[in-house]
């Protein structure tokens, strides 16, 4: 059995070989180039110029839907002021920290408050718009359990929190 070979020619084999590293090259160029490169182009971005959205939870004035009372659950109205040119987005209200009673109520150490918070993202989807401040109503969100002080009657209770916001 006889077998026969074909040989490329030297010059064949060569453009081979040259196109396969330079395939490879490119490959891997642009692979790099992919994941190094930062883009380019036009536009702008401006990162961290945001003003701090502030938070109020229930002000004198503002007229909450129910009382707190033991055993029972009440919602929280909190005041949101945007100072931004533009408009945001309320993510989620997280409490931070104890609720304390107003100072009138001196006595009321142990007022058995919660404040329950919201999830994330927020629902129904709230915006507050540019330069403006509304009121939130936060339904259900504050529980005061049957430990809570006869001291505590009649007191507004501070609730701490933090608010998410997103432009």
């Amino acid at each position: 059995m006889t077998t026969t070979r074909t040989l490329l020619p030297r010059r064949a084999l060569h453009a081979a070989a040259v196109a396969g590293a330079l395939t490879l090259a490119l490959g891997a160029g642009s692979a790099y180039a992919y994941w190094s490169s930062t883009g380019a182009g036009g536009g702008s971005a401006t990162a961290g110029t945001m003003q701090t959205v502030s938070v109020d939870a229930f002000i004198s004035g503002d007229n909450p839907q129910s009382a707190l009372i033991p055993g029972g659950t009440a919602d929280v109205i909190v005041r949101v002021t945007n100072p931004n040119p533009y408009p945001v987005r309320i993510y989620s209200v997280s409490p931070a920290g104890p609720p304390t009673a107003d100072t009138a109520h001196p006595d009321c150490t142990a007022t058995g408050v919660t404040f329950a918070g919201t999830g994330s993202p927020l629902s129904p989807d709230t915006a507050v718009a540019a330069n403006t401040t509304t009121l939130l109503t936060l339904p259900g969100t504050a529980a005061m359990d049957t430990t809570s002080q006869s001291a505590c009657q009649g007191a507004t209770f501070h609730l701490p929190v933090t608010m998410a916001v997103r432009k």
